[in-house]
């Protein structure tokens, strides 16, 4: 168990991030662990296989000695975010500017942790990780390039959705702090963590203690940290949590290119496609990735269909999230029935 103690100090600096790099990193672990049962993400592990051939081998042996299937990430390789939403090549310079000590220090760690050092293969990780410890300076180089290179392959072609789901679950989540206090939110993140008496526990397989000390705690919701929750206590940055978002199964559902013709045509090809991909709350930039329009074209799109009462939008922060409504998802069902019939 990992208990983190809150003071009132702390409670008042709780906060959240969506973080790609996060995401870039815990999906490494997914991936690793792909063969031992983490189905969720099977359809994503099969697209990354077609592509893994862009990615230099050494770049993909560097990653895969760095995160393992279990047990420790280094700290250094998940810097928390500074802001709400920051971008990929943010949250890759925090890596690029790791104090090289500490960096040496966490891969000595990870070479001699029994948890994340099983399987085949050992002695050519530590011997590997080894040399990164013996020139940190010159080693932060290197596993920069291979994280920013295997995140252009592996997740920024999915990220619009990813991104999509985070703040989704962001929102649910500060709704649940509006409705029901710190107490309600905390206790409905993960079924492996539990709030009382101002402690966050979390379940884990070793026993440790950690004081906020007044730093705030970072909430990170991470689709690939499913099933589990990646802490982070490093100091001086507030710990972090990362948990998986609410309605991670829907993330890698199939959307039909081609919508059905008999919505088409009265919505249009590009209406009913959007109106089918709307099945998580998007913004406009966020939608025009994932349709290959322009945000101002996919905008007119948006407000006819908002008009009509198939989508509805509300205000996260700066951006506003469109989704689908009760009458737009029993469009979209009724028209797969008939088309199937």
């Amino acid at each position: 168990m990992i208990h983190l103690h809150f003071t009132a100090a702390d409670l008042a600096r709780v906060r959240f991030a969506a973080s790609p790099l996060t995401e870039t990193v815990a999906s490494l672990r997914a991936l690793a662990a792909g063969s031992r049962g983490r189905h969720l993400h099977r359809p994503w592990i099969d697209r990354f296989a077609e592509r893994a051939s862009r990615l230099r081998k050494r770049d993909l042996d560097l990653l895969r000695a760095l995160v393992r299937p279990a047990g420790y990430i280094p700290d250094f390789l998940v810097p928390p975010p500074g802001r709400r939403s920051p971008s990929f090549a943010d949250a890759l310079a925090q890596v690029a500017d790791a104090d090289p000590e500490a960096v040496a220090k966490e891969l000595a760690h990870l070479a001699a942790h029994r948890v994340a050092q099983q399987g085949p293969g050992c002695e050519r990780r530590q011997a590997l990780l080894q040399a990164l410890v013996d020139r940190p300076d010159a080693g932060i180089g290197p596993i920069s390039e291979a994280i920013e290179a295997y995140h252009r392959v592996a997740i920024a072609p999915h990220w619009p959705r990813i991104d999509a789901l985070l703040n989704d679950d962001i929102a649910y989540r500060l709704d649940a702090l509006a409705d029901g206090g710190v107490d309600r939110m905390m206790n409905n993140l993960h079924p492996s963590v539990t709030y009382a008496d101002q402690t966050l526990t979390i379940a884990k397989y070793y026993e440790g203690h950690a004081d906020c000390g007044g730093r705030g705690l970072l909430l990170v919701p991470c689709a690939f940290a499913w099933p589990d929750v990646l802490v982070r206590t490093a100091q001086p940055e507030s710990p972090s949590v990362s948990y998986s978002p609410r309605g991670l199964g829907r993330l890698w559902g199939e959307h039909s290119e081609q919508p059905d013709s008999a919505l088409a045509g009265v919505l249009g090809q590009t209406r009913a496609a959007l109106l089918a991909q709307l099945d998580l709350p998007m913004s406009t930039s966020q939608a025009a990735t994932q349709m290959a329009l322009s945000a101002p074209t996919l905008s007119v799109h948006l407000q006819a269909l908002r008009a009509a009462g198939l989508l509805s939008s509300r205000r996260a922060g700066r951006q506003v999230l469109y989704s689908r409504t009760a009458l737009g998802d029993q469009l979209l069902s009724e028209a797969g029935r008939r088309s199937g019939a």
